[in-house]
């Protein structure tokens, strides 16, 4: 594991030129959340690569992970799922669209209300979702080893959750 901090990012360099035109600014909100928007999108990459052999990208992972935690039976309702995942209802229906003709849900009629439906993985789904998560962790796992002892990643975790707290 290789836990050396590199001496200078890109993100220090936008910190840079910033202090070099506006030297007023306090640039450290601009470098955690700078480093956060990367690290997101480039672990958002490596973890598709993940899926792409399940047929599967990010967003249809998230909603097959999504029933397959809610535990058995693993049935949600279509706004159940759009709360959960933060996205339009155009969005979420675009991707159970796509989700039920690959076979790895089933949309049904909710026999609690005539005007709502169910959302259940199906078998086929579920062996999939388990096979998907495992391959995404162990690409996040991966970036962890690869610069963050234990305690430092707990270290992290901790202080991501107090940041989190307070701007969601």
């Amino acid at each position: 594991m290789d836990t050396k901090t590199p001496a200078h990012d890109a993100v220090d360099a936008i910190a840079d030129q910033w202090a070099a035109v506006r030297p007023d600014l306090d640039t450290v909100p601009m470098a955690v959340f700078g480093r956060i928007y990367r690290l997101s999108n480039a672990m958002r990459g490596k973890v598709d690569k993940a899926y792409a052999p399940y047929g599967m990208a990010l967003g249809e992972f998230d909603v097959l992970a999504t029933l397959r935690r809610s535990g058995e039976p693993y049935t949600l309702s279509p706004r159940e799922l759009t709360a959960t995942l933060m996205i339009t209802t155009g969005g979420m229906t675009g991707r159970l669209d796509k989700l039920e003709k690959a076979g790895l849900l089933t949309r049904s009629p909710d026999p609690n209300d005539r005007r709502g439906l169910r959302v259940t993985l199906s078998e086929r789904g579920k062996e999939l979702v388990d096979q998907a998560v495992g391959a995404g962790l162990a690409e996040q796992r991966a970036a962890l080893d690869g610069a963050l002892t234990a305690d430092e990643a707990a270290q992290l975790t901790g202080l991501l959750r107090k940041l989190l707290a307070t701007t969601a």
